[in-house]
């Protein structure tokens, strides 16, 4: 069959995002070179707009405001109209609302993304005009954790149907992955120290105040140096838990870092103690596409990222002295690092490969497609 061919038999998609990033990105690529026909609506301002552009995959430029911005509904709707397609796939909850109300009464199928748990309430208005409209045919879910948590949702005889969830996780190729380790030294880290890298938002569901407590409950002889990469360096409490700490000189900010996968790759052991609503985190994939061991909270979908005990460790939220248990294990029997970060990146590469992410997402399609 020519791809002339394919296309033709394929269902035609137009995809709603922001500013994407390589795995979106990828996954439209691997789309099209599959025989879909998938048109993108994105922000020109993100890093990879311009492949999307080279791979003529752009229809419109597009920065949405909020879930009601008019102009960018025009647009949508504009596009909707100069092209027939069978299917919107909304990346995030803006797209999904303005793509519902520039697609009303015409014959397609809605695509919905979900990549965190959390925020949406059969008692929200606002969940009712993006996850809970009756128009979105599918949610798909970067973890089973999600996909349950969705599930689960319930008000009187409400809930959203199984039939609408669907687990897709968001693909990778470790040969995105080949920035060179960051010189730690510029935050301060002595030669030869054993690092632990923790990446992350100033919020206080990333467990910052939990993991700074377990760096503190390390035995004496457990000399270990803690990178915070983020815009944290104005938080006044985290700053005062530090200076309060046994060794605060070993305890460094780095602010928000464009090149964070890179002291990531630099570091020994990367730690993310979320509290709540993870779903899969890229700044973990990225340390394990490096090859470096991750210790997690069961958070969310890290558990199912994590193959606890042989490609990183899991441990219970909230709780420093497992983290601090986690990485004075990892301290003290450097093989075992080792070994767990060499199986981290192998799990990337053979769980969460993008080339599987592109034919389940394939197969989605052809199956609203061949419904309608």
């Amino acid at each position: 069959m020519s791809d002339q061919q394919k296309s033709n038999s394929l269902p035609a998609i137009l995809c709603l995002t922001d500013a994407c990033d390589r795995p979106e990105s990828e996954l439209f690529i691997g789309l099209k070179k599959a025989g879909f026909d998938v048109d993108v609506m994105c922000n020109p301002k993100g890093r990879n707009y311009q492949r999307l552009v080279d791979e003529n995959m752009v229809a419109q430029p597009m920065a949405l405001q909020s879930r009601f911005d008019k102009a960018g509904t025009e647009a949508i709707r504009d596009q909707l109209t100069r092209k027939k397609y069978d299917i919107i796939h909304a990346y995030n909850p803006r797209a999904l609302a303005c793509g519902l109300r520039a697609s009303k009464d015409m014959d397609l199928e809605v695509v919905a993304y979900r990549g965190v748990i959390g925020n949406i309430s059969f008692l929200n208005p606002e969940s009712w005009i993006t996850f809970l409209h009756p128009r979105v045919s599918k949610i798909v879910c970067v973890a089973d954790a999600i996909r349950e948590y969705l599930a689960s949702l319930r008000f009187l005889w409400l809930r959203i149907p199984d039939h609408k969830l669907q687990r897709i996780y968001k693909g990778h190729d470790l040969s995105w992955y080949q920035d060179q380790p960051a010189d730690l030294s510029q935050f301060g880290v002595p030669e030869g120290a054993f690092v632990v890298c923790c990446t992350g938002r100033n919020s206080p569901r990333k467990g910052f105040d939990v993991l700074i407590r377990a760096v503190d409950e390390l035995p004496e002889d457990v000399e270990v140096h803690l990178l915070l990469v983020g815009d944290l360096v104005d938080n006044k409490k985290l700053q005062a838990q530090v200076e309060a700490t046994s060794h605060p000189e070993r305890i460094h900010f780095t602010g928000y870092r464009q090149d964070a996968p890179a002291i990531a790759a630099a570091s020994d052991v990367f730690v993310l103690p979320s509290t709540e609503r993870e779903g899969l985190p890229r700044a973990v994939i990225e340390a394990m596409a490096y090859g470096i061991t991750p210790v997690v909270t069961a958070v969310g979908g890290m558990p199912e990222l994590v193959d606890d005990g042989l490609g990183g460790i899991v441990v219970a939220p909230k709780n420093p002295s497992a983290l601090s248990t986690a990485v004075e294990r990892l301290y003290r029997n450097r093989g075992l690092l080792s070994g767990m970060g060499k199986a981290a990146r192998e799990r990337i590469a053979n769980h969460f490969h993008t080339s599987q992410t592109v034919r389940e997402t394939g197969e989605l399609y052809k199956s609203l497609a061949g419904r309608r």
